[in-house]
């Protein structure tokens, strides 16, 4: 599973570098508030099939765009 961290480039503008970690850590991240996992399929249907708990779909996570802040860990995953 990916998760990307936001650190500033040279400019001053956010730089997303992505980070491997076990699904475990991202349960874990997930299940304590710390992380949004997405699923990273565009239609519902595949969603549906694998999601996992704690986890919103990638439109939710788009309706949900404006209220992300920043700093925030996102968790974007696939099977």
């Amino acid at each position: 599973m990916d998760s990307y961290k936001h650190p500033q480039n040279s400019i001053g503008a956010a730089k997303m570098e992505p980070m491997r970690i076990t699904p475990e850590e991202a349960y874990r991240l997930a299940t304590e508030h710390q992380a949004i996992m997405v699923c990273a399929y565009p239609d519902k249907e595949t969603c549906s099939k694998i999601r996992l708990r704690g986890a919103i779909t990638r439109t939710e996570f788009q309706n949900r765009l404006g209220e992300v802040k920043k700093e925030q860990d996102i968790i974007f995953y696939c099977s």
